[in-house]
């Protein structure tokens, strides 16, 4: 089913119909979605689009909006006496403003790597003797699972460090700071969860054009050819193309167990500053599980990046990878500056792996 989102012939047809339909109108778009930015380079779909048509990344990627001070404090953490950082892969490596998860583990650290925070139960449950931590970072996307987790109960010696963010917060900040954007490509996975309706008040309260987009090639270039349509039409609504995963209301249940485990809280997001109502943090009754009540964990109320890193501009929409002066010179994936190099879904490290490609 999947192999006609990658059939040549349509993806023509689509491109072409975007250059006639968009002739006289010049687009900025920005998508908020690290694997929607892999389609987008690995596919080399700027490269089909006509010059009039600008698509560019914003903070779709958890990891790089993870404050270094917190990364700092987990890392930190796991060089206690007893105490063991679970996290995922791609935030080992991520720099913080002192230090790293890797490094910290370097040191003697307990870091441990797993796929999913029910690993993370079954070591709390293994190692009686060990206060677990998990490093609970993510989007709407990940947030369903801690979710459930708390829910069922874990040992007392499990916590988590939840430092969830919320994408709808994060584009009407975007949009608030005056931005110039013409539209968005809302984010798949995150829409799985959260689903259309989010967005409905931001297109409306900011004349802003929406579509909820797949992650295969003509799903993008379709959103891109609903926008062109709806700024021609004079439109701010929503579509939603990815129907075969996103439904309206979204996943009900996993919304559901979000709301029962975790209340809206501000939130600091790395490179873009404090946004409001944008985090997520365990309700009263389960704070019990929360890392930073059990060990006294209080987060700087400021971040920096490091100095002359542009990922904080990146992450905006200011300016893409290769403006930034460290790209691709002091700062690689094999040694990076900033944590957009870093993770799988930072832009500057999709860039840079596929720009021969370009």
């Amino acid at each position: 089913m999947l192999s006609k989102f990658r059939d040549r012939k349509l993806v023509e047809k689509v491109t072409e119909k975007i250059k006639e339909e968009s002739k006289g109108i010049t687009l900025r778009i920005m998508h908020v979605c690290g694997t929607h930015e892999w389609t987008i380079t690995h596919f080399g779909i700027r490269d089909l689009l006509p010059s009039n048509i600008e698509v560019v990344a914003g903070p779709g990627c958890p990891v790089c909006v993870t404050p270094g001070s917190e990364i700092d404090m987990i890392a930190e953490l796991s060089m206690r006496e007893g105490v063991t950082v679970t996290t995922f892969g791609d935030v080992i490596r991520v720099p913080g403003n002192r230090t790293s998860l890797s490094e910290a583990k370097a040191r003697g650290g307990d870091v441990r790597l797993v796929y999913g925070i029910e690993e993370a139960v079954r070591i709390a449950r293994q190692e009686r003797n060990k206060e677990v931590v998990h490093f609970s970072i993510g989007f709407e996307t990940t947030a369903p699972m801690a979710a459930v987790e708390i829910l069922r109960g874990p040992p007392e010696n499990f916590s988590i460090f939840s430092t969830h963010k919320l994408i709808p917060p994060a584009m009407e900040f975007l949009l608030k700071s005056g931005l110039s954007l013409d539209g968005f490509i809302c984010p798949g996975h995150v829409s799985t969860i959260i689903g259309v309706k989010p967005y409905r008040g931001l297109a409306e309260r900011y004349r802003k054009p929406m579509v909820v987009a797949g992650f295969e090639p003509l799903d993008v270039l379709l959103g891109i050819l609903s926008i062109v349509r709806q700024v021609k039409g004079g439109g701010c609504g929503v579509d939603n193309e990815y129907t075969r995963a996103v439904r309206e209301e979204g996943n009900v249940i996993a919304l559901k167990a979000i709301g029962e485990v975790f209340e809206v809280a501000d939130a600091w997001w790395r490179g873009i500053g404090s946004i409001e109502s944008s985090g997520l943090r365990l309700r009263g009754r389960f704070e019990e599980f929360d890392a930073s009540k059990k060990f006294g964990l209080v987060a700087p109320s400021a971040d920096y990046m490091p100095e002359e890193c542009g990922c904080g501009e990146v992450l905006k929409g200011l300016i893409k990878p290769e403006d930034c002066p460290l790209f691709g010179k002091e700062c690689t994936p094999n040694h990076p500056i900033g944590p957009c190099m870093v993770s799988l879904e930072g832009t500057c490290s999709i860039i840079y792996k596929y720009r021969s490609l370009r």
